[in-house]
Order: structure tokens, then C-alpha cells, then sequence
């Protein structure tokens, strides 16, 4: 039986395959019978919050809410994704969170770290940066198990040009150029730290970090910059694009099987 007192707050890191989820959030209100009816939620596709929610209701015997670092969209992985939940149980150490939630979990989600942390942490109100990657094949072909996690390409792009691309967003900027035709944020301004294409492990990884992301964001800002690397648009003609805000003057959007989202920071633990 869960132990009286006051609730413990418990930080995960998790890291999920993407592949067959809707993506991270939770489809519908939480209710006590979300438990009982599965993790599909009312949509009736998997979301990893839904599955982890239904980890943490075995594990507490009632329902428990988690709160993500950043609710990535359908296909894209993680690798270091952070969430908190608040906890009654006190017989157990936070540690132990991690083999009691990986029992109850699918193959495609696992629990990597648990600790407890303060009372008022909040996975996505405190972040400070989210990092994400990009994974490319280049020139040949991708072996079966890269297919779900990379995109190919057939060709060896031009690195100091695409890097050249990525010193144009540096600094607080209006991204709207870079948005999904379905966001709905309230402002389009964000404050991008990183974005650099480099070589890593055989493979060509574009990492990119903000404050936070619009819709499709890294995704559009990816494919805009192979596309005009392509056809060797000068920077200046592409910070022209970028300015206008004109999604249509940009490049295509890539699809989701590449992207990783790959840590998240905060400003204190």
C-alpha cells in the first residue's frame, strides 16, 4: 500500500523508438478507466506517455499523471527524454522506478534514470534547451536496422555551406518560415543556440538546440537547408527566405524516421 505523506516528485530520463507511436502526448483527458482500456487513449493509436502512464498505474495501483520535456510528433525517437511524476509510494528508492517501469513497458520504450528532485520541478516548464538530431546515410546504401532511424541520401552533401545555413539562425528569430501549416503557437519566436551538420559514427548528423520548437520545425529546417544545399543557394538569398516568413520559398519538410530528440537541459535539477 502506498505509504502516507507527502508525494515525492520523481525525474525520468527516457528513450523510446518512435516508429509505431502517434507520438509522445497522451490522446484525451486522463481518466481512471485510461488504465484499464489500454494506453491507446480515445484516438485509438499508441502515444509513449500513454504507455508509461499505464507503467506507472501498475506499478501505484491508480492512476498517476507524467508531464514530458517536449511532445514529440508522430515516428520521431528519443533518446534522452525527460518527464516527472509525482509519487506516494516511499518503500521504494527512486532508482527502482527504472526495473519496476522497463517490467511493464513495451521493447520500444525504456525507462534509462530515476531520481527524485524538487517539489516545483517541471519537465517542460524548466527546460532551458532541447537538442535535437538529425540522422542522414550518405552514398550508399542503409543497412535495414539504419532505415527506421535515418534518412538516406544519395549523395555527400556540402558541409561548410550547410554550416553556413546554420549561423543564419543563431540568436533570438522569427522561425514562422520553418513552421508546420498546423501550429498553433502563440509566437513563432525562438531562441535557437546550435545548428551544425557534422559527421559522427560513419553517418551525417544535423543538431540543432532551442528554447523550444515550432511544429515540424526541425524537420522543415533540415530539409529547407539539403534542398537549397542542392541547388547552392547563397546564404545571403537564403537569410532573405528565412526573413520573410514565406513557408512556400523554403524547402520540403523531411520525414520523421531521422529524428531524435536527444537531451534536454535545464537552468537547476
Amino acid at each position: 500500500m502506498p505509504d502516507a505523506g507527502p508525494l515525492r516528485n520523481i525525474r525520468l530520463l527516457a528513450a523510446y523508438d518512435g516508429t509505431d507511436f502517434l507520438g509522445w502526448q497522451r490522446q484525451g483527458r486522463r481518466s481512471p478507466e485510461a488504465g484499464r482500456n489500454g494506453a491507446a487513449g480515445k484516438s485509438g493509436g499508441r502515444t509513449v506517455q500513454g504507455e508509461i502512464e499505464r507503467a506507472l498505474e501498475k506499478v501505484h495501483k491508480h492512476p498517476v499523471n507524467l508531464t514530458g520535456a517536449g511532445r514529440t510528433d508522430s515516428g520521431v525517437h528519443a533518446a534522452g527524454q525527460v518527464a516527472n511524476f509525482y509519487t506516494d509510494i516511499k518503500s521504494i528508492v527512486p532508482e527502482r522506478f527504472v526495473p519496476a517501469l522497463n517490467t511493464f513497458l513495451p521493447r520500444d520504450v525504456r525507462i534509462l534514470e530515476a531520481a527524485e528532485t524538487r517539489q516545483d520541478f517541471h519537465a517542460r516548464f524548466d527546460a532551458r534547451l532541447r537538442t535535437y538530431r538529425y540522422h542522414f546515410v550518405c552514398g550508399r546504401h542503409a543497412l535495414p536496422h539504419e532505415s527506421r532511424y535515418s534518412l538516406q541520401l544519395w549523395r555527400y552533401p556540402n558541409l561548410e555551406l550547410l554550416n553556413a545555413y546554420g549561423r543564419l539562425l543563431l540568436g533570438e528569430r522569427d522561425c514562422s518560415v520553418f513552421a508546420g501549416a498546423g501550429d498553433k503557437s502563440r509566437s513563432r519566436s525562438r531562441y535557437i543556440s546550435r545548428a551544425v551538420f557534422f559527421i559522427e559514427g560513419g553517418r551525417l548528423i544535423f543538431e540543432i538546440s532551442a528554447n523550444a520548437f515550432l511544429w515540424k520545425m526541425v524537420r522543415s529546417v533540415a530539409g529547407t537547408f539539403l534542398y537549397r544545399e542542392e541547388r547552392k543557394t547563397p546564404p545571403g538569398d537564403l537569410a532573405a527566405i528565412i526573413a520573410s516568413g514565406n513557408r512556400g520559398l523554403a524547402g520540403p519538410t523531411l520525414p520523421s524516421q531521422g529524428l531524435f530528440l536527444w537531451k534536454v537541459d535545464y537552468f537547476r535539477e
